[in-house]
């Protein structure tokens, strides 16, 4: 009768050791991975269904690459809080080409445009549109005309007025300049309004310019040229400031210029109305 003899399995052979099975090497499943980029956004604040649905591409976007595009914009100098917002607000961000789409802003912002290293955040929290707009036929444009207009040495464009580079230059800047050239303001008076004011180009003809400029004419008698003197006139809300320290002006006999009228917080405007009333007082005793 012959025994069997029970050997121990064989040993796995050196080449099998070193290079592991097809089965360990399989990558994670699709749904995993998809599932830790949606965990990712969230974790920048980043909302995953207006991703999704606003920007479709996103899906195919290897996780690779949301954090290297992530780290890029830290590298910046933004905050993660900030970029969170940014992406939220432009979800198109988050399948942009750094090299090609990104870079090419940051460096127009940094070498034409002339904003500190140091500004560039403050402009892309700003105005975070800038990094979803052409350099070559939005940015430059609206770049050469502010210039034109004399924002430039001292004047030029800053981490404040940024956003002036996303205006389409003949349908938001030109049609505020011929407004206010409509009111008799020559073209070196509208220039030097809007260097310093340049806010004015991003308020809306329509909705702040044309009734401003209304109830100065007609409720308070007033004439354009104090707009000339004072630009930022268009910078205040004429429901919430304008016309309620005007009426209450009217309803005690006095009169202020706009910019003392207009620049000083509730409780001094309140402080200078009770000074001049006294003193009107004294003077009718």
């Amino acid at each position: 009768m012959i025994t069997k003899l029970h050997l121990p399995p064989p040993l796995p052979s050196l080449s099998s050791s070193l290079n592991p099975t097809k089965t360990s090497q399989q990558p994670p499943p699709a749904g995993l991975l998809f599932r830790q980029k949606l965990l990712h956004l969230q974790t920048l604040n980043v909302n995953p269904h207006k991703v999704l649905n606003q920007n479709p591409d996103f899906r195919s976007t290897p996780l690779a690459s949301l954090i290297s595009l992530e780290d890029y914009f830290l590298s910046l100098g933004l905050s993660r809080p900030a970029l969170g917002r940014i992406l939220d607000m432009h979800p198109k961000l988050l399948t942009s080409n750094i090299h090609s789409d990104v870079q090419p802003i940051i460096q127009f912002l940094l070498h034409e445009v002339l904003i500190p290293s140091g500004d560039l955040p403050k402009s892309i929290t700003r105005c975070p549109r800038l990094l979803v707009t052409d350099v070559e036929t939005q940015l430059r444009p609206a770049f050469k005309f502010l210039k034109e207009l004399g924002l430039v040495g001292t004047r030029r464009i800053n981490c404040q007025t940024t956003l002036l580079l996303v205006s389409s230059v003949e349908r938001t800047l030109k049609p505020k300049i011929e407004f206010l050239k409509s009111l008799g303001f020559s073209d070196e008076a509208v220039e030097n309004m809007v260097i310093r004011s340049p806010g004015l180009l991003t308020f809306s003809v329509e909705n702040n310019l044309v009734p401003k400029v209304e109830f100065l004419a007609e409720e308070m008698n007033g004439d354009l040229e104090e707009i000339k003197k004072f630009p930022q006139y268009f910078s205040f809300s004429l429901e919430k400031k304008i016309k309620p320290r005007y009426r209450v002006l009217v309803e005690h006999g006095l009169k202020l210029p706009l910019s003392k009228m207009l620049t000083v917080s509730d409780g001094e405007f309140d402080a200078r109305l009770i000074e001049m009333r006294l003193r009107l007082a004294e003077r009718k005793r």
